[in-house]
């Protein structure tokens, strides 16, 4: 496996391991809010409660979307063309993949220094 796959596969991995303690949090979040009779609307406490379920709902589809993107970054690297700049067509420095796995510039284009 080169430096690439393994930034990928360790990104994924980290990304489906978030996800699943997201997920096993909503299920505990909702299977809580069936055995309440909070009232979001009229309860003081409602409010905090609704916030914290939309906080985990945007986590869910932050992650999900994620892992989306990183399972294009695996076709793309199948394809040859992960780690590619999209600006400048040079190879993406494996330092930059490591720090942000799915770059899609070059640290020059990224700092618009290219021209």
């Amino acid at each position: 496996m080169d430096e690439r796959q393994a930034i990928l596969s360790t990104v994924k991995a980290e990304s489906q391991a978030t996800l699943a303690a997201l997920e096993h949090e909503h299920a505990r979040m909702i299977e809580a809010s069936l055995d309440s009779n909070a009232d979001d609307e009229h309860d003081p406490e409602g409010a905090t409660i609704a916030f914290e379920r939309e906080q985990l709902a945007a986590a869910l589809a932050r992650t999900r979307a994620a892992l989306a993107r990183i399972d294009q970054a695996q076709a793309e690297l199948q394809a040859g063309r992960y780690g590619v700049c999209a600006g400048c067509g040079e190879p993406i420095a494996v330092a930059r993949l490591e720090a942000r796995p799915l770059a899609t510039h070059c640290i020059s284009c990224a700092d618009g220094r290219r021209v």
